[in-house]
């Protein structure tokens, strides 16, 4: 199934999103306060909860969440990360299915390996919303994925 473009969102009626893949970034930017980007990502968050909109990651962004704390010493708040993320979101293994869909994202585009795997996990779990603040990806024509965007327009799209 083709994706649709950003330019058909409206029509293609985007309140029909039942889940909405974070890229690692976004957990980080909640729980930082200080980051330019917190209020924003508290925002979607909230506007997902009232649409009822499952919230959606992988174990690659898991494992990237407690790696900054276990580098530090930090193994109680790694712990506190995984136990935040597995209250709140899905989060889907890099498995078979994921991997053959891995194997056709990389072999049409010059993506970077861990995007890769973010893509595929997404596609694999049929998130129809990909949030993340790299340019790079927003755009992205991925099969399975309707729409790769930034937060700010994830904002835009989620009516509530």
């Amino acid at each position: 199934m083709p994706t649709s473009t950003f330019e058909n969102c409206e029509k293609d009626g985007i309140d029909q999103v039942t889940h909405v893949f974070w890229d690692t970034n976004l957990f980080i930017y909640q729980w930082d306060v200080g980051s330019v980007f917190h209020r924003s990502v508290v925002q979607l968050r909230k506007k997902m909860v009232q649409a009822d909109v499952q919230l959606v990651t992988s174990t690659m962004t898991l494992g990237e969440l407690m790696a900054g704390p276990r580098r530090d010493g930090q193994e109680e708040l790694a712990m506190r990360y995984r136990a935040a993320v597995a209250q709140s979101a899905v989060v889907v293994p890099f498995d078979d299915h994921a991997a053959d869909l891995y194997s056709r994202i990389r072999a049409k585009s010059r993506i970077r390996q861990p995007d890769g795997i973010q893509l595929a996990c997404a596609a694999a779990h049929g998130a129809e919303l990909f949030v993340t603040n790299d340019g790079d990806l927003q755009g992205l024509q991925i099969p399975r994925i309707h729409f790769i965007v930034s937060i700010e327009t994830a904002l835009a799209l989620l009516r509530g």
